[in-house]
């Protein structure tokens, strides 16, 4: 094994120099692809604390590749403008309405600024106010909705330091302040590039095994340093919204979060320390955590830890001391956090894995041992004093358990109330509700008789059917509501008033575009929200089905089917196919069978979908089931590639057996690790006329610490990580492949080299292969140019070798 992997090596080198490039100038899909990709974006919604109002966020279109295109420094696994000092590859809306629930039309927001980008939006607590960052070419301000006369105004004499990619700003419980993070006035120039170091750059282990993954944009140099402290150090501030008054809080640092105590006396604060790591990205630098007073003063240093360089192997391992910090949120200011009782390694046996602190202000005293949990913890969600409900989960058999235990009680004991697989959908009970308290906190909702609500996605063999439960924790009984009925999917997603019965939904059918309504659980009577429009009116026509069919060894597998309107199967013309996918892992063949969407859900596009190429006359099966199963002691990876062939196999036969497909045009794609499947099917298969690989990782041998859900190494498992690379097997690859990549891909694991080196290998093979590296993009391409290149590669791709495969 060691000779062949030196081989490789050297290999490598050999086919890197035989590249040969060229540039070409963006090109342009056809214009039915091309006006789908530049259609109006449905805007998104979110519902004010006290359910009184709603804003729509309006999403604007692709941006120009000169925006993509920027400067930005990429440090510590940041990616930040320059400019700005905020994220250089962030999201944004340019509009904002609000839009009162009682009814009425959308109210617009006055003086929002010219062509903004607008970021970082959150309603007080209250729900009085909206807050909100816009983005102008020098800097980021942060602005305020005074919602009752619908006026926008900005803080003055601020600059938003937004360069951690977190929320820059929060809100305290009484609605009246803001605890802000701004650049330091006197940080001075930009730290200037010196050409001649002072020395080498040496790194050293010396305690003990570091199988850190494939991190990409890490700190390598003392400028990187440099660079990283001068654009993510933050000072703290408050801001009185009332009297639009500006204090400092006499606390600054890199700053990776803050958390307000509901009280709002104290504020715990997360800081970045030195030295930097040049192995991990800025999560796992050394940090410590801080409680201060409200003016500033120094409480208690709570968590003083090390960079998580030597985490232990898999993907239960955690660190070593005080960790997933959140206040009480029924309590005034008590902090709670946990702490790994293994060690913080998942190979060690324990029966107590995580246990749960508290620490109650003066915070002087010890803290005080809570619950505990078996596995490892995930999350509390607070009620009172004599309920809460805590989650806790076992990556290796896919465990989760959900318990309610008493806060105040002496006993820490927990009561177990679903302890089950997270991958069997179909057991899935939902999720707790929560309301605001008199903190403006989260806290477990209940019915005036005390029952807690679940609402669920209601995974089934009919496919997904959501659902609203009540829950008794005493007897653990479940009552159903309501769940959603054909021919509609209907989401429930907040409940208004729960005297009432009132429920907010969002509901759709296959001919429907989502709309957001309230329903009555009484009388089940709806009144609309909202009334968006179809985005997709080139898209009507197009037939749209859930197909359910068999691997081989038993396996229920679907996949949604798209027909160009008016195909008939079995009296028309067999159609060319695209076949579009993602492999996903499972511990047992029952939870990889089970039916994973709706057969009513309406037509979704995203700039990077196959479903375009049914208007090209195409027949495509997207999201098929490509699931990779390893029960018990067994992994998934075990059969990786018998199982990838036997689920496409399985595909084709649905498609040619349904007089759909016809079996000699038939063209397989994925992005990213369906790039990856894509590759090995057209190494192991003889399925396919010719296949796209989009940001795909090709060598495994690159990533040799683990990827995807591996957890074993390279060197534990060499043959596995061979064997599933289709770059080992470039030499068996006789279809037309085409590449595409972003040349800034900061994905873990799949960095652009990955499609170079297997492009390489693809033609020093004599293959039919074309690699288009996209200037600027990383992992998803954002840039319309780039966007619109994509498309038109695809289909060129496709005209060319799948549905004219016969005339060649």
């Amino acid at each position: 094994m060691t000779k062949v992997f030196y081989c490789i090596l050297a290999l490598l080198s050999l086919v890197m120099s035989n590249i040969q490039a060229q540039e070409l100038t963006y090109q342009n899909p056809p214009s039915i692809i091309a006006s789908l990709a530049d259609g109006i974006l449905t805007p998104d919604v979110a519902l004010s604390p006290d359910k009184k109002t709603f804003i729509l966020l309006h999403r604007p279109g692709l941006p120009s590749i000169s925006e993509v295109a920027a400067e930005e420094l990429r440090l510590g696994g940041l990616r930040i403008d320059p400019l700005t000092n905020g994220g250089s590859r962030t999201h944004y809306y340019h509009d904002l309405t609000l839009q009162s629930l009682d009814g009425g039309k959308p109210v617009a927001i006055k003086n929002i600024p010219a062509s903004p980008k607008l970021e970082n939006i959150s309603w007080s607590p209250d729900g009085s106010k909206l807050a909100f960052t816009q983005t102008r070419s020098e800097g980021i301000e942060l602005w305020i909705v005074d919602v009752s006369t619908a006026t926008a105004r900005k803080i003055p004499g601020i600059s938003i330091n937004d360069a951690m990619a977190m929320m820059p700003y929060r809100w305290f419980s009484d609605s009246k302040h803001l605890l802000l993070q701004t650049i330091d006035k006197e940080r001075g120039q930009r730290p200037r590039q010196v050409n001649t170091q002072s020395g080498p750059i040496v790194q050293e282990n010396v305690k003990g095994a570091a199988p850190n993954r494939t991190f990409q944009d890490l700190i390598k140099s003392p400028h990187d340093e440099a660079l990283f402290a001068y654009y993510t150090y933050s000072d703290l501030q408050i801001y009185s919204v009332g009297d639009d008054r500006l204090a400092d809080f006499q606390v600054g640092g890199i700053i990776t979060g803050v958390q307000i105590s509901p009280d709002g006396n104290y504020l715990l604060v997360h800081e970045l320390k030195r030295p930097f790591s040049y192995s991990v990205p800025y999560y796992r630098f050394a940090k410590k955590s801080t409680i201060y007073n409200r003016a500033g003063e120094y409480i208690r240093t709570i968590a003083d830890l090390p960079a998580a360089e030597h985490l232990p192997k898999g993907f239960n391992a955690v660190v070593e001391g005080p960790r997933q910090f959140t206040w009480r949120s029924d309590h005034g200011a008590t902090l709670c956090w946990v702490e790994a009782q293994d060690g913080g390694d998942p190979a060690k046996k324990a029966a107590i894995r995580d246990q749960l602190f508290t620490l109650s202000a003066p915070f002087v005293e010890a803290p005080r041992p809570s619950v505990y949990c078996s596995l490892r913890y995930r999350n509390v969600i607070w009620g009172d004093g004599q309920l809460a409900i805590i989650r806790e989960s076992w990556w290796r058999n896919r465990r989760e358990i959900t318990s309610v235990w008493q806060p105040d009680g002496k006993d820490p004991d927990k009561e177990t109330l679903f302890d089950r697989s997270y991958e069997d959908r179909y057991s899935d009970p939902g999720f707790f509700q929560i309301e605001r308290n008199e903190y403006g906190r989260s806290k477990l909702m209940r019915s005036p008789s005390g029952l807690l609500y679940l609402f669920g996605m209601g995974a089934s063999e009919a496919g997904n059917r959501p659902f609203i439960d009540t829950f008794d924790p005493s007897s653990k009984k479940t009552t159903r509501l309501w769940r959603s009925e054909a021919p509609y999917y209907e989401v429930p997603m907040n409940i208004l008033d729960k005297e009432k019965g009132l429920v907010i939904t969002r509901r759709e059918s296959k001919e429907d575009p989502p709309n957001y309504f309230v329903r009555d659980l009484d009388d089940q009577t709806l009144r609309a929200l909202t009334d968006f429009e179809d985005p997709y009116q080139a898209m009507r026509g197009i037939k749209k089905d859930l197909i359910k069919y068999q691997r081989k060894d038993g396996i229920e597998l679907t996949g949604t089917l798209y027909l160009p309107a008016g195909f008939t199967p079995g009296e028309d013309d067999r159609l060319p196919v695209l076949m579009w996918a993602y492999p996903r892992e499972f511990k047992s063949k029952s939870a990889a069978s089970q039916v994973r969407n709706s057969p009513y859900e309406f037509l979704r596009l995203y700039p990077g979908s196959p479903v375009f190429w049914a208007l090209r006359g195409y027949a495509v099966l997207d999201n098929f089931s490509m699931p990779i199963v390893g029960e018990g002691q067994d992994e998934p990876n075990e059969t990786f590639v018998p199982q990838l062939v036997e689920g496409a196999e399985a595909a084709v036969d649905k498609l040619v057996k349904m007089g759909v497909a016809d079996p000699d045009r038939i063209a397989v794609g994925g992005h990213s690790y369906g790039a990856f499947m894509a590759a090995n099917l057209l190494a192991h298969t003889d399925l396919f006329a010719a296949g796209i690989a989009r940001s795909g990782a090709y060598n495994r041998t690159l990533t040799p610490f683990g990827f995807q859900s591996e957890e074993r190494t390279f060197w534990e498992v060499p043959d596995i990580y061979f064997g599933m690379s289709p770059f080992m097997h470039a030499d068996k690859i006789k279809e037309p492949l085409l590449l595409l990549h972003g040349d800034a891909d900061n994905n873990a694991g799949t960095y652009p080299m990955q499609s170079e080196r297997f492009y390489a290998a693809l033609k020093g093979h004599g293959a039919t292969t074309r690699l288009v590296m996209l200037p600027h993009e990383s992992h998803g391409y954002r840039a319309r140019e780039s966007v619109m290149h994509m498309l038109w590669e695809m289909d060129e791709w496709l005209e060319k070798y799948v549905k004219k495969a016969s005339e060649r």
